[in-house]
């Protein structure tokens, strides 16, 4: 009987293709990881953007320069994520 838990399109692959497909949605883990820690590093650093949009002479602003990088970052690392990590049905964790 077919394990129903594996979508449709997966039931037939062969040996090498599942290699390939694991080591996709691995890589999608790591960018959501990847994702999480640039949005807590964006979060410490709002705490200098205040101080640094205030009292920074001039134009220039590097913490809100720095905080906005990183926070393009995460959504680049949380969409790339999430796209490779798609059609998987199970949480891993290591």
């Amino acid at each position: 009987m077919a394990n129903t838990l594996i979508p449709a399109e997966e039931r037939g692959l062969t040996p090498q293709e599942v290699e390939h497909l694991d080591r996709r949605r691995r890589r999608g883990q790591l960018f959501l990881i990847l994702c999480l820690q640039c949005t807590v590093v964006g979060t410490l650093l709002t705490l200098w953007v205040g101080q640094d949009l205030v009292q920074s002479p001039g134009w220039f602003h590097p913490m809100f320069f720095w905080d906005v990088i990183v926070y393009t970052l995460a959504a680049i690392f949380g969409i790339t994520g999430i796209s490779l990590r798609r059609g998987s049905n199970e949480f891993i964790s290591y």
